[in-house]
């Protein structure tokens, strides 16, 4: 079968696109989507990376089945870490509502606008890291903020263990990420609340209408489709934090902050259990897939139509 010039014309400029596309296709195959199968596997197996057989060679990995799974159940510090990522989705709604507050501010003809821009924006691209031993020395028991509050201002008779008290811990690492992402999402949203037209808010400040009825009834519909984004990308987010807990607490004290994510570290580079640590990821990314599908499910029943 002879093809015609239009034809030949057409695969070669495919041949030519998947040409281009071929290193990232082949990073992705690596780094990525081969780790994926791997760690979906490896969940069935019992694989101790410390473990030898008898002639002292390492251990192969043992095939287990649900085995892995069923020991999940009865874990105790599966459920309190499940719980601990579970309450961290509270920093969701209270993230996403500062931001959207923040790019309103921020979305204005006003002098200076630009540097308050940026100067929100500097924490999302600092490195978690630096972010969290700054936070851990203002937030210690001997921390810049409990000397204002005792010492200088004498607020508070004596301390208080914002690290240190299981109570407190993970609702001040919540603050440290909301104050590093913040800025992230404001960008979002100062990106969206520039496509809506001006001549809406307009027409509603001459009928008569609040800000606020401005904010309700024009503005948060039409960013619905941003919001519905940054929803998901915050719930996945606060389902696994890592760093700050890792810098900040490591998990303690009493395991008041011990994360899924950080417990599936903890099993994998300290108990080097990598089999029980990938059953772990497996059922982790179960919830974070759930979660997105009720924020899909709820956006999109409310007339959310962008897919």
């Amino acid at each position: 079968m002879k093809l015609d010039w239009k034809t030949k014309k057409k695969l070669k400029q495919m041949g030519l696109s998947y040409l281009f596309l071929a290193p990232a296709i082949v990073l992705l195959l690596i780094f990525t989507f081969y780790p994926i199968a791997y760690g979906v596997i490896l969940g069935f197996y019992d694989f101790n990376m410390l473990r030898h057989d008898t002639d002292g060679h390492p251990a192969p990995p043992k095939w287990v089945g649900l085995d892995n799974f069923h020991r999940i159940l009865k874990d105790p510090y599966f459920y309190i870490s499940l719980k601990n990522s579970l309450l961290y989705l509270i920093v969701v709604p209270i993230i996403q509502l500062a931001a959207i507050l923040m790019a309103i501010l921020v979305n204005r003809n006003m002098k200076g606008v630009t540097w308050f821009r940026t100067a929100y924006y500097i924490p999302v691209v600092t490195s978690i890291v630096i972010v969290g031993i700054a936070w851990k020395w203002v937030l210690g028991s001997d921390g810049i903020l409990n000397f204002f509050l005792v010492k200088k201002f004498h607020i508070f008779a004596k301390a208080i263990p914002w690290l240190t008290d299981s109570s407190l811990a993970l609702f001040s690492v919540m603050f440290v990420t909301l104050w590093q992402g913040i800025g992230y999402y404001m960008v979002l949203y100062l990106a969206g609340l520039q496509t809506i037209p001006p001549e809406f808010e307009e027409a509603a400040k001459l009928d008569g209408a609040s800000p606020f009825t401005v904010f309700k009834d024009i503005i948060l519909p039409l960013l619905k489709p941003t919001v519905a984004l940054c929803t998901i990308i915050s719930c996945i987010s606060a389902l696994k934090v890592f760093g700050e807990i890792f810098v900040m607490t490591g998990g303690g004290p009493e395991n008041g902050t011990l994360t899924m994510v950080y417990y599936i570290y903890n099993k994998a580079f300290n108990e080097f259990d990598m089999g029980y640590a990938a059953a772990l990821a497996l059922v982790l990314a179960l919830f974070v897939g759930a979660i997105s599908f009720i924020n899909i499910a709820f956006f999109k029943k409310g007339g959310l139509q962008y897919y």
